[in-house]
């Protein structure tokens, strides 16, 4: 991309260290052309985008994008957040007027005098280039052998909620590992809900706390006594719950052993072993459903997506909707069903290897947090 620009500028760029240059435009090849240069930074102003190479990664920015990310005052919100500028009234052949680089920031002043300004590390990180090569949630993936391995202990009630060192070591053990525990909580709702608001917001399905048990009260497997295999939660939602926390408050006979699954894990397992299958799961998208019809509950909510999810500019995982129990009827022109029942077969196998197990038997003196975007959970409810 950068090859013929180099070769006009080259030898003035080996002696050049300038914080800002300016340069007359010039049309070349039919592009309005205008070559900046700085210390760390080239650029050019095409046709319809900014070609920019910051510290070796070139990058193309078109110019409505520039002008709808610009933060001065009058475009954006800065103590809420939010953009005030209406994009739809940006005309599409804008073009700036003008251009500099000056104390490490991109300077475009646009017709009618506005001025943007762009840190030029800023615009790295925002850029799909540079975004392709960063990882959004750096993780550690594991299995049961590597889970055991890294030693991690539970963090204990009253340090977790009256120290914020703890919090932040127990979130960075929540982020890294997708499960993180609190010991030593009183066994009560109220406990539930404090343990719970000193990491998040609450946002429930039945209300903003609730207590179940092996009653089937709700018309679902996950209230009877069955034995529950590896499975995301809320999978019926358009956007499935992200962190489930489980404390049980109660616990009379034997069983409850919980089983925990990286899902991650065994999916780029499956990457590795079948690119295609792995492509497969990302794209086809598929329906779950949650039917409640009790003598109390009516409720039918469908939720439509691929069992595997990633980000479009770097290909990383991040979310799995994984869920056997409430997976509905499924037709998709997208795919062969066989296809589809050969990845799905695969990425099973794979998780159904290297689980983490709960010590013991469930106690109440545990709080769970389990990443719901990331790990499947298992349920054994036979005696352990």
């Amino acid at each position: 991309m950068f090859s013929g620009f180099h070769r006009v500028v080259g030898p003035a760029l080996r002696q050049v260290q300038l914080l800002s240059a300016r340069t007359e435009p010039r049309k070349s090849r039919g592009h309005m052309l205008q070559i900046r240069c700085a210390a760390s930074a080239t650029f050019r102003l095409l046709e319809d985008c900014l070609e920019i190479n910051y510290e070796g990664t070139p990058m193309c920015f078109n110019y409505v994008w520039l002008r709808d990310h610009c933060r001065s005052a009058s475009s954006y919100n800065s103590a809420t957040h939010q953009r005030s500028l209406d994009t739809g009234s940006i005309e599409l052949s804008l073009r700036p007027e003008s251009s500099a680089v000056e104390d490490g920031q991109l300077v475009l002043t646009w017709p009618g005098g506005h001025v943007s300004k762009y840190n030029l590390s800023w615009l790295a990180e925002n850029s799909y280039e540079g975004r392709k090569k960063v990882t959004e949630q750096p993780r550690v993936l594991w299995n049961a052998n590597i889970y055991q391995n890294a030693s991690i202990s539970a963090a204990k009630w009253d340090k977790f909620m009256s120290c914020d060192n703890e919090l932040k070591k127990f979130l960075q053990h929540y982020l890294l590992y997708g499960i993180a525990f609190v010991d030593d909580v009183p066994a009560t709702v109220e406990a539930t809900e404090e343990v719970t608001q000193r990491v998040s917001l609450i946002r429930t399905t039945y209300g903003r706390m609730w207590s179940f048990t092996s009653d089937f009260s709700r018309g679902d497997t996950a209230y009877s006594q069955l034995a529950l295999d590896r499975h995301t939660d809320t999978s019926y939602f358009l956007e499935p719950c992200g962190i489930q926390v489980f404390h049980c408050l109660r616990h009379d006979g034997t069983g409850g052993r919980t089983l925990l699954v990286d899902g991650f894990h065994a999916a780029e397992k499956l990457r590795q072993r079948s690119s295609e299958n792995f492509e497969l799961l990302c794209r086809v998208p598929i329906r779950h459903e949650y039917v409640e019809n009790t003598e109390n509950h009516r409720n039918h909510m469908v939720g439509i997506g691929p069992v595997l999810n990633v980000y479009p500019w770097n290909n990383e995982l991040h979310m799995i909707r994984y869920n056997n129990y409430d997976r509905s009827d499924n037709t998709s022109p997208m795919t062969p069903s066989g296809r589809w029942y050969v990845a799905s077969s695969r990425a099973h196998h794979g998780a159904t290897g290297g689980q983490r197990t709960s010590s013991g038997e469930t106690h109440s003196r545990e709080s769970d947090f389990i990443d719901n975007w990331r790990v499947l959970m298992g349920g054994n409810l036979s005696p352990a």
